[in-house]
């Protein structure tokens, strides 16, 4: 008997489920079956594949080498059938289900806000979950489907995932409100020489994103501290009296007020990513609409 003769979209379904959920009653809940039939099926595909294809752990179940390596390939069988199916007049209200995003903590301030209420207001029924921007890993989270998008920047993502531009931003050199700091303009030399905090959601450590910049004007930057927050940043520079780069947008700030300096400061991208078996799917183009239709380009 070939291959496709020992196979069924049912079998093909509950294996794209199993590598997103990686715990077999979970699948069950999702599909609607008891977990003794998910079992069986998996045993099913045991066979055909001549494979573990998804090894038992404490938490559930761990995908085999040859799962990753099926899992592209049947992701995109799966949105081959279902593009039979779609109804050309895509219905926002009528979506179900979740979107998973994963944000860095600028984004979450800055982006997020505006999108998740469009959304809302169009799509009452669709979940959202937001997570943390994690930059291990990311491929397989997204070719698995346990995050869907992210917004981040570009240095952050691997070349193998699409993306788009949402918009570019610049720094503004901040101090606190009735700091000393804000009674002069500075030059790059010496603003350098002030304390600094830099904000380091996903890096915990010294080294911050205009380091290089600095050093081709052959100057160090005196950095004194990290934090992983946007939000956290303002206050923790006032009270410590210290100074920062903050992206525009998260100003104005009643904590915070700008510096003046001789020289601009460099600007940089913020995008949205994901992995390209999404490209085919009518939500996922929706929601690359929704998310431009929220962004206030001024």
């Amino acid at each position: 008997m070939s291959g496709i003769n020992r196979l069924d979209l049912k079998q093909l379904r509950i294996f794209k489920l199993l590598l997103e959920e990686r715990n077999l009653s979970r699948v069950a809940d999702r599909i609607g079956l008891t977990q003794q039939a998910i079992s069986e099926q998996l045993r099913k595909l045991r066979h055909t594949f001549d494979d573990e294809l998804f090894v038992r752990s404490s938490n559930g179940v761990t995908p085999t080498q040859l799962a990753y390596e099926l899992e592209s390939k049947i992701n995109n069988i799966i949105d081959d059938v279902e593009d039979l199916f779609t109804d050309d007049k895509f219905n926002p209200e009528k979506l179900e289900g979740i979107i998973n995003i994963s944000s860095t903590d600028y984004a979450l301030i800055t982006v997020l806000p505006s999108f998740l209420s469009k959304l809302r207001k169009v799509a009452p029924r669709l979940k959202v979950i937001i997570r943390d921007f994690e930059s291990a890993d990311l491929v397989r989270l997204l070719s698995s489907g346990e995050i869907d998008l992210l917004l981040t920047f570009p240095e952050f993502i691997p070349d193998s995932l699409n993306s788009q531009l949402l918009f570019e931003e610049h720094h503004i050199c901040v101090a606190g409100e009735n700091s000393s700091y804000l009674k002069k303009v500075y030059s790059i030399k010496e603003v350098s020489r002030l304390p600094q905090i830099i904000i380091s959601p996903s890096r915990p450590n010294l080294k911050g994103s205009h380091d290089s910049w600095f050093g081709e004007r052959g100057l160090k930057r005196n950095i004194v501290m990290s934090i992983p927050s946007f939000s956290a940043a303002p206050k923790i520079i006032k009270e410590t009296n210290s100074i920062a780069f903050l992206p525009s947008r998260l100003l104005p700030n009643s904590d915070i007020a700008p510096i003046q300096l001789k020289e601009q400061l460099p600007s940089f991208k913020v995008i949205a990513a994901w992995h390209k078996r999404l490209d085919k799917s009518p939500m996922h183009k929706w929601v690359l609409t929704l998310l431009n239709e929220s962004i206030d380009v001024d």
